[in-house]
């Protein structure tokens, strides 16, 4: 149903949702993504995490830009340190993290995707 890409808007990036099929969308929301601790050899408890708006509705075909804040230890951090860009996919490497979308069809059903990203 959605496709996933991240531009570039200065020096942070985006995530832009597509509509990808005929119907429009409701209640697009993307579960928050925490993110792998970078600090801690080995991996640790998630310190940063990424929290997204939900959108109330997208036509068929149509892009949304999501707003997005990274929270790290509990406290939304300014956009220097902003960590959406670990979820930009690179060609070759692993994609450890995924977007959970849900949203309603036009019959009220609540929907659910995955699409994996990130390096």
């Amino acid at each position: 149903m959605f496709t996933a890409r991240f531009i570039d808007q200065g020096s942070n990036p985006l995530l832009e949702l597509t509509n990808e099929c005929d119907q429009t969308l409701k209640s697009i929301e993307i579960l928050t993504v925490f993110l792998k601790d970078e600090i801690t050899p080995g991996g640790g408890p998630s310190q940063a995490h990424i929290k997204f708006e939900t959108i109330k509705a997208i036509q068929p075909k149509e892009k949304a830009v999501l707003a997005h804040r990274t929270w790290i230890n509990g406290v939304p951090v300014d956009p220097a340190r902003d960590q959406l860009g670990r979820l930009k996919a690179i060609e070759g490497k692993a994609k450890p993290y995924v977007l959970d979308i849900s949203w309603q069809d036009p019959e009220g059903k609540t929907r659910f995707q995955r699409i994996p990203v990130g390096h």
